[in-house]
């Protein structure tokens, strides 16, 4: 037996149980028909990012699950991968090329650009897998897939042709969000609003043809304000609402463009808003949604003044010609007012789109696109509002169905060279104005192309990076080409039992991929019924995890200095300390305030379990620790005193609540129950309360049993959780079975397994006993906080009087050496009726009485208590001071008025608390 070193070091032990990992290949998933399967896919990473601190938390719960799975017998399946990252790979590269060569991708050509990006993918790509196996993630690591593998993407561009061959699919010239930094188009979804500080332009368009007013005033003007007079160029028409009376009779009529001057109409349109500015819109169809709406609605010619990269072109005049957008504004305003049209420019704050991965102001653009109507909507609703796939927490639903309630085409296509080309090829010689999407002679899409690509051209545009992921579930597993092997496991891991994701890609991501599920798996000419949608969902469950923020509730940023380095703490910590802190400080369903002290708290937890294991080795031999039936072996039931009984019960009760959780897919409370039962229930309370037990070579044995058999399911019940330190503690406790070479392989007995075996062993847990444990820590707990208030906490030669009788009387009687060890005292007096002046506390064993008499200097006590109520009481005075000063009250913010009334509440408290303090002595 090796002997447990006197320090718990975890940069050795978890370097040590990695690399066996690894080598041993220990979490290699095969298809056991004799076992359930449990499976999850990794929401894969980008390939080039690094770890974070919400990394953590989303692969740590999965890691949990997929452990605890193991544990229970299943057959489990955690598939690790990542994601090629369209826009955030690409814009790396170009950054680079630009800054180390001065060169652009056009300079490389398409060929050889993507010859640059698959090298920094293949320098780059597997830092991020690495990371998580330093956290002591448990992949099947053979499977790891990337969304540019060649199987994944023959999946990818298979998906397009039976998408497009159904009609879900076409090509169309919309109005998108264009990202003029990665010159793509983007989804709603990668749009992202911020508050800007601009200014409102209020300005004034001239009448083609002065009008007379109702009042009988002559019209010259109409007044129009606008936040982007960098567009007045592509104006192609004023709008004014029909049931604005003020314009109504200017409907049909003529006023100029200010520049290039132009002649355009007044037009009637309800989508303007008559209490927003002047109530008069320029319509700039080009160039905004609502505007290409009311264009579309009026035929108005459309004027697009905007280059890809957001530069003006010619349309706007030479003079903005070559111009950016945001200096075209200043010098359009300019304009405006040297020709004598800016009436004002007021300060304005509005919401305004940004490009998630640029971070640039994105600009609503014209463009022909391909386009995605989603499959499977109604569906993709039955299913969870049926249950067949359920979100933890369930609130989430509500977001889900939400958004498909009110769910838009999907703009699948992007203007750029790394991801996976749009399966689509044109006609040579044919313009790309004239084609005909439904002639096979003027397009050919395909997963292997045309047999005659000399006559032909590729599209040359890519798929959104969410084309390819929201197939991972099903694609990793083998379709749409499954062999007699692949198709055997698919349908043994398919549908997947949960996903592990943040609530931001609700929408992006999980959505998306129960569609692509529900339209592609399965044969569609199927009737779709609760039971064959059940067999093509793509996971059961979704487990929702919450932003982390800092402790001020702040996103965790690079740019605020309040993003710990997971690797960082990882050194300091231990993985397992990290696991075990980030765990507890995840409540269900809520954003996560992070604190490092609560990491400090998970290895604080480690090494905690390490001591009290060592001093377990130090205590006796270890004999037969092999299987849970030789560990009962070894007890003797008739040596069974309460305490036993106590910690034997509360080993089942945190078992099935344990159990429970996992079963309910409520992970919040998993480290409480760990933290309360083995730092509380059994180092602080059974192993003191045991210790006399140990010196008696009579009780030794079956003590040392017990704990032997309390380390052994503890240790079960926390290796999904801190899996480094609870395999080690396996092996050195010699737990480790022969047919057996890891903790994961041995299941962890259930609640009820554990009272029938203890049966079988003629161990019948007396429930009466662990209830009276649960009084006897009862009664200590309160007694020594009793002592503790009068300063006595350290002093072990005070005595207790009791007033309690009977029962209660007899249980204190029988546990007297232990009360009096773990409450501190020197003797414990039963009494009838309550000594006068002596504080008290009431207990589940009757009324305890701190005698004082000789264990304080009462005079000093007395003179430190008044001048502490001085203090309070100066501090009482101050706050009503204040709360009584209408000054205060009414120009103070709320929030100080109310902490100035909540810190005289709690002063007041404290003074009545020494008051009876006083009174006592």
């Amino acid at each position: 037996m090796s002997e447990i070193a006197k320090t718990y070091t975890p940069k050795e032990i978890e370097a040590k149980w990695q690399e066996q990992w690894l080598e041993n290949k220990a979490f290699k998933a095969v298809v056991d028909p004799v076992k359930d399967p449990f499976c999850i896919m990794i929401p894969p990473p980008n390939v080039t990012g690094i770890l974070h601190i919400g990394h953590v938390l989303n692969n740590t719960l999965q890691d949990v699950f997929i452990r605890r799975a193991r544990m229970e017998g299943k057959s489990a399946l955690w598939l690790p991968g990542t994601d090629h990252a369209g826009i955030a790979t690409q814009t790396k590269v170009e950054r680079i090329l630009r800054e180390e060569e001065g060169k652009t991708k056009y300079d490389l050509g398409r060929e050889a650009f993507l010859e640059r990006v698959w090298a920094f993918r293949e320098e780059n790509g597997g830092v991020i897998l690495k990371q998580l196996q330093k956290l002591g993630t448990s992949c099947d690591w053979d499977r790891t897939s990337f969304t540019l593998d060649p199987h994944y993407a023959k999946a990818v561009l298979r998906s397009f042709v039976t998408l497009y061959q159904r009609g879900y699919i076409y090509r169309g010239k919309r109005m998108v969000n264009w990202c003029p930094k990665s010159q793509t188009a983007l989804s709603d979804e990668e749009v992202i609003m911020k508050e800007q500080s601009g200014f409102f332009y209020k300005m004034r368009y001239e009448l083609v043809e002065p009008v007379t007013d109702p009042d009988g005033s002559l019209r010259t003007h109409l007044f129009i304000s606008t936040t982007r007079p960098e567009t007045i160029m592509g104006d192609t028409a004023v709008a004014v609402n029909p049931k604005d009376e003020r314009y109504s009779h200017l409907i049909g009529k003529k006023v100029y463009r200010p520049f290039p001057k132009a002649e355009i109409p007044i037009i009637a349109d309800e989508a303007v808003d008559l209490e927003f500015g002047t109530g008069c819109l320029k319509v700039t169809p080009a160039h905004d949604r609502v505007d290409f709406e009311i264009g579309q609605r009026h035929n108005l010619p459309i004027l697009d003044v905007l280059n890809s990269d957001g530069t003006l072109n010619e349309l706007a005049g030479e003079e903005f010609k070559g111009m950016d957008r945001f200096e075209a504004r200043k010098v359009a305003a300019a304009k405006l007012e040297e020709l004598g049209l800016l009436i004002e420019k007021q300060p304005y704050t509005n919401n305004v789109g940004f490009s998630e991965r640029a971070d640039v102001a994105i600009e609503p653009r014209l463009s022909e696109q391909w386009f995605l109507r989603y499959p499977k909507v109604e569906a993709a609703k039955d299913v969870v509002r049926q249950g067949l796939i359920q979100f933890h927490p369930k609130r989430w639903e509500k977001t889900y169905l939400h958004w498909l309630e009110n769910i838009q085409d999907w703009c699948i296509s992007r203007q750029l060279w790394w991801g996976h080309r749009i399966p689509v090829w044109y006609r040579k010689g044919i313009d790309r104005s004239e084609l005909d999407y439904a002639n096979p002679e003027h397009i050919h899409v395909s997963v292997e192309g045309p047999a005659d690509p000399e006559n032909w051209e590729q599209d040359e545009d890519v798929l959104d990076t969410w084309a390819s992921s929201n197939l991972w579930p099903f694609a990793n597993l083998g379709w749409p080409d499954f062999s007699d092997e692949k198709r055997k496991e698919f349908e043994y891991w398919f549908p997947t039992s949960v996903l592990v994701t943040g609530f931001d890609i609700i929408f992006f991501w999980v959505a998306r991929m129960i569609m692509s599920a529900l339209e592609l798996v399965g044969d569609d000419a199927e009737s779709l019924t609760m039971d064959t949608l059940a067999k093509r969902i793509p996971f059961k469950h979704v487990y929702i995890n919450n932003l982390i923020r800092d402790e001020l509730g702040r996103k965790m940023s690079k740019s605020l200095g309040n993003s710990p380095d997971p690797l960082d703490m990882i050194d300091h910590y231990g993985a397992d300390g990290l696991r075990f802190g980030i765990l507890s400080i995840a409540p269900k369903g809520s954003d996560i305030l992070f604190s490092e002290s609560r990491i400090e708290i998970g290895r604080n937890f480690c090494n905690k379990l390490w001591n009290a294991c060592r001093f377990r080795q130090m205590s006796g031999p270890i004999e037969g620790n092999a299987n849970l039936s030789k560990i009962l072996f070894r007890i003797n039931p008739a040596q069974m005193d309460l305490y036993d009984h106590w910690i034997l019960s509360r080993l089942a009760q945190t078992t099935e609540s344990i159990a429970s959780g996992f079963a309910q897919m409520e992970l919040h409370g998993l480290t409480q129950d760990l933290y309360s039962f083995f730092w509380g229930d059994f180092c602080d309370w059974y192993v003191e309360a045991s210790k006399s037990k140990l010196r008696n070579e009579e009780l030794k044995g079956t003590c040392l049993a017990i704990q032997d058999l309390v380390i052994r399911q503890f240790l079960q019940l926390a290796h999904p959780v801190i899996p480094h330190i609870t395999e080690e503690l396996w092996n050195l406790l010699e737990y480790k079975q022969e047919d057996s070479a890891y903790i994961h392989d041995v299941p962890v007995p259930s609640a009820d397994e554990l009272r029938q075996t203890f049966q079988t062993q003629g161990i019948v847990l007396d429930e009466q006993a662990a209830v009276q444990a649960d009084k006897i820590k009862d009664f200590i707990s309160r007694t020594r906080a009793l002592k503790a208030e009068y300063n006595l906490g350290t002093r072990r030669d005070v005595t207790f009087f009791c007033n309690a009788s009977g029962s209660e009387k007899t249980v204190l009687e029988a546990s007297r050496e232990v009360v009096l060890r773990l409450l501190g005292a020197e003797s414990l007096e039963f009494v009838s009726e309550a000594p006068e002046g002596a504080p008290a506390c009431v207990t589940a064993l009757g009324t305890a009485y701190l005698n004082l008499a000789g264990s304080i200097d009462v005079e000093a006590e007395k003179d430190r208590l008044n001048k502490e109520l001085e203090k309070l009481r100066k501090a009482i005075a101050s706050a009503q001071g204040k709360l009584s000063n209408k000054t205060f009250t009414e120009k103070a913010p709320a929030a100080v008025v109310e902490g100035v009334q909540n810190q005289m509440n709690q002063n007041l408290e404290k003074v009545a608390e020494l008051e009876s303090l006083l009174k006592a002595l």
